[in-house]
C-alpha cells in the first residue's frame, strides 16, 4: 500500500480518490472548495488538508485532476515543494502536451517522476473504477505507478514519452466528437422518418454502426436528457487543445473543427453544462 495524495475532487477526481482509499492506500486529499473535501472525507477513509503542499508532504505518489494548464502548473509548483525525492506526480487532467513536457522536465530536475495520464470513461467510468488511462512518461516511472492506478482504471497504456498521453487523449476527443455528431444526425433522421427508434437501434447496434455512445446514450438523446457526465464546456476546452495542437503539427481536422462550432451553438442554447450527447438538441431546435 502507498501513501498518496489526490488533488482535485470534481466529478472524476472524487470517485478516483475514493477507489484508492477502498484499495487500502493511505490517501490525503485537497480541493479548492473545502466543502467537497469534507464531503469526500465523510464518505471515504482519508485525510483532508487545507493546502496542496500539506497534502503532498512526504507522499509516494501525487495524483492531480484539475481544470486546465494554469491550474495544473499551480498544483505542481505547490506539490513539488514538499514531495520527497523519488516520489511521482501523476496528472490526470486533460491538458496540453506542452505543459506535460514542461512539468516532466521540471520534475526531472527536482528528482521526481512525472506521468501525463489523462483518462477516458467519463463520470460513470470513474465511479465504477473502469477508466481508461493513456500515459506519457518514462517506463520505470510508469511501472511504479501503474499498479496503484489499477484501483480506478481497467485499461492503462503507456503511449510514449512525456506529452504522449495528452496527445492520445486528443485523438480520443477527435473520435468522440465525430461519433456523437453522427449518432445525433442518425437519431434525428430516424425520428423524422417516423421509424421505431428502439427497433432501429436493436438492429444497427449489432453491426458496423455500433459504438459506446450508441449503446449508452441513444435513449437519453431521444428523450432530451443531457445530464450524464462530460459537459459541453469541458469538451470545448478539450477541442481547443486539439485544434491548437493541429495548428502546430499540420493535421487537418475538418470534422473536429465543425463539431466544435456545433458545440458552441449548444452553449448559446443554454447547454454549457449539458453532456456531450446534447448535439442532437441543436438539430431538433434547428429543424423544429
Amino acid at each position: 500500500m502507498a501513501r498518496v495524495a489526490f488533488i482535485g475532487l470534481g466529478v472524476m477526481g472524487a470517485p478516483m480518490a475514493g477507489h484508492l482509499a477502498k484499495a487500502g492506500h493511505d490517501v490525503a486529499v485537497y480541493n479548492r472548495s473545502e466543502d467537497k473535501a469534507r464531503d469526500w472525507a465523510q464518505k471515504n477513509q482519508g485525510r483532508t488538508y487545507s493546502s496542496v503542499a500539506n497534502a503532498t508532504d512526504g507522499v509516494d505518489i501525487v495524483f492531480s485532476c484539475v481544470g486546465d494548464d494554469r491550474d495544473l502548473r499551480e498544483v505542481f509548483e505547490a506539490a513539488s515543494a514538499t514531495m520527497r525525492r523519488g516520489a511521482i506526480f501523476v496528472d490526470h487532467t486533460t491538458a496540453s502536451a506542452e505543459i506535460a513536457r514542461e512539468l516532466a522536465a521540471r520534475a526531472e530536475v527536482a528528482g521526481l517522476g512525472f506521468l501525463d495520464a489523462p483518462v477516458s470513461g467519463g463520470q460513470a467510468g470513474a465511479e465504477a473504477g473502469r477508466l481508461t488511462v493513456m500515459a506519457g512518461g518514462e517506463p520505470s516511472v510508469f511501472a511504479e505507478a501503474e499498479p496503484i492506478m489499477r484501483a480506478y482504471a481497467a485499461n492503462i497504456t503507456l503511449i510514449g514519452p512525456a506529452g504522449s498521453g495528452q496527445l492520445a487523449k486528443m485523438v480520443n476527443q477527435i473520435c468522440i466528437a465525430g461519433v456523437v455528431q453522427g449518432l445525433a444526425e442518425g437519431l434525428h433522421f430516424a425520428k423524422r422518418a417516423d421509424l421505431d427508434i428502439e427497433k432501429v437501434i436493436a438492429a444497427i447496434s449489432k453491426g458496423a454502426a455500433q459504438s459506446w455512445q450508441m449503446e449508452n446514450r441513444w435513449r437519453t438523446m431521444v428523450e432530451g436528457r443531457f445530464d450524464f457526465g462530460f459537459a459541453v464546456d469541458w469538451m470545448r476546452k478539450d477541442l481547443a487543445l486539439v485544434l491548437e495542437e493541429a495548428e502546430r503539427n499540420g493535421a487537418k481536422l475538418e470534422l473536429a473543427e465543425l463539431v466544435d462550432g456545433f458545440y458552441a451553438d449548444v452553449q448559446a442554447m443554454g447547454g454549457r453544462r449539458w453532456d456531450t450527447s446534447s448535439l442532437i438538441a441543436r438539430l431538433e431546435r434547428q429543424r423544429g
